[in-house]
């Protein structure tokens, strides 16, 4: 296996204003997340808050304990959320095993255990996307599944924006420190996920794309909302959104 990872720093709103196009792609988008018997991910100073992805093909995937932590564990002083976006697979915590489905999502409290991936049938590898914040005590591991979510359905398809938006690792449905993540299904025909933007001054954010053909591109919108930037995407890449910035997209067909 392969564990790769890179530090990214936070940024002034002022100082991005002068970001070029490649300036901007290499500050905020995350292009490789998944890639085979690989675990990548990106340290960001908003937060300090880990992205990555996990890709077990011909053998089980560690989670190890990157420089920036200065732990022995991935997990002494954090917490974990994951998501199965590809093949059935499990994720091993300690002596205890989760099976996780497409689509569904694992919370892992803190605590100094090993975290493992492994795909169910090599031919179908998981695809496991996760997110990591610092956490102050210690919460029980849980899977979460769509049927457990707290859905909100916004949007209508007349607005280019139905969609579906899950909330699974949120404080509505199980405990955490500070992590939250869901997952925004929108409707065939909607390509818009977040309207009318804004900014949540109190947190940053990363979102992450899936569900768009390849042959498919979406651009994410971000920036202070009086002089906004973009970035041109593709399926399964990801893109840090400071809490200065909006956050939104549209594509040119319907992604989750």
């Amino acid at each position: 296996m392969k564990t790769n990872y890179e530090i990214r720093y936070a940024t002034h709103p002022e100082d991005a204003k002068h970001y070029d196009t490649t300036r901007i792609r290499r500050e905020f988008l995350i292009e490789r997340l998944f890639a085979n018997d690989e675990v990548n991910m990106v340290y960001s100073m908003y937060d300090r808050m880990v992205v990555g992805g996990a890709m077990p093909v011909n053998e089980a995937l560690k989670l190890e304990a990157i420089d920036p932590l200065k732990a022995d564990f991935f997990t002494t002083r954090r917490e974990i959320g994951i998501y199965n976006v590809g093949g059935a697979g499990k994720v091993k915590v300690g002596d205890e095993t989760f099976e996780l489905d497409y689509k569904e999502a694992l919370y892992i409290g803190r605590g100094e255990r090993d975290v493992i991936f492994n795909s169910n049938d090599a031919s179908q590898p998981a695809k496991f996307y996760f997110n990591s914040t610092n956490a102050h005590t210690a919460y029980p591991c849980r899977i979460i599944t769509k049927q457990d979510a707290v859905v909100a359905h916004m949007g209508s398809l007349e607005m280019s924006n139905e969609r579906n938006i899950n909330k699974m690792i949120v404080n509505q449905v199980l405990p955490t420190c500070q992590l939250q993540m869901g997952m925004t299904e929108l409707a065939p025909g909607s390509v818009w996920n977040t309207m009318p933007a804004h900014v949540h001054s109190r947190r940053m954010e990363a979102y992450f794309y899936f569900e768009l053909p390849e042959d498919q591109s979406i651009c994410h919108f971000m920036g202070e909302p009086q002089e906004t930037r973009h970035l041109w995407m593709r399926g399964e890449q990801a893109v840090l959104s400071p809490e200065w910035s909006i956050h939104s997209a549209a594509a040119t067909h319907n992604y989750t």
